[in-house]
């Protein structure tokens, strides 16, 4: 997981009468399974992390787990706008046998970029996982802007930013200064196509809950350098 790339899917958290349902929770990664995608990223946002309780996450974390069993990457949301939660997430994510963590920016803080840094530098120092650091400042109200990106590439463990900041000139930059120290994901499924064009290594979609096998087509045709058929997929996708 030093090199995080393909089709993943930001999967939703399945409740009933208030609690999770691990039944549901169960068939909906078998089905992620079997139509082709690469990992499960849990408490994500598609996955209503921000409303999650601490327990709850806990509790995702290990079900994905259990329930992936070592055939595909589980990547676990460990994001806050509170860095001692975020340790602690991140801890427990490794307790539980992920192979990596999504770690948000703070949210509402609206940190610098030192605050960034320090804040993502603390995640590293706490915990031996990879991490993949997440841009979506349309919920979080910070944008990492891409110089950003290129210092926090150089923290230990950081190897992968997921950009869902909607500008396709911003992952452009992002992808020129960071592809060959960090892997670049699409967060935008749209932008997915455009993105793989210019270097991307695959997406975190919401799509994929949906059409994972289209998802991951397009990704993999992509990653094959077969760009005229991914487009056709992309068009298709749309």
């Amino acid at each position: 997981m030093n090199e995080i790339k393909g089709a993943m899917v930001a999967i939703v958290t399945p409740f009933k009468n208030g609690d999770i349902d691990r039944e549901k929770f169960a068939e909906l990664v078998e089905f992620q399974v079997e139509k082709g995608t690469d990992a499960i990223v849990v408490c994500g946002t598609t996955g209503e992390a921000a409303t999650l309780s601490h327990e709850e996450q806990h509790s995702l974390m290990d079900l994905a787990v259990e329930c992936v069993a070592g055939r595909i990457a589980v990547i676990c949301g460990a994001g806050s706008n509170n860095t001692s939660e975020a340790l602690s997430l991140a801890q427990h994510a490794k307790r539980a046998g992920a192979d990596a963590v999504l770690a948000i920016t703070p949210y509402y803080n609206k940190p610098t970029p030192q605050g960034l840094y320090q804040h993502y530098a603390a995640i590293s120092d706490s915990v031996d996982l990879p991490i993949i650091i997440y841009n979506v400042p349309s919920r979080t109200g910070t944008n990492m802007l891409p110089k950003t990106v290129a210092w926090l590439a150089e923290i230990k463990n950081v190897v992968a930013v997921k950009e869902a900041s909607g500008s396709i000139e911003q992952a452009s930059e992002i992808i020129r200064l960071c592809g060959d120290k960090i892997s670049v994901i699409s967060g935008d499924d749209y932008l997915t196509y455009s993105m793989m064009c210019l270097g991307a290594a695959g997406v975190i979609s919401v799509v994929a809950n949906i059409a994972p096998d289209l998802m991951a087509n397009l990704v993999h045709l992509c990653a094959d350098g077969k760009y005229g058929e991914a487009r056709a997929a992309h068009f298709s996708l749309a």
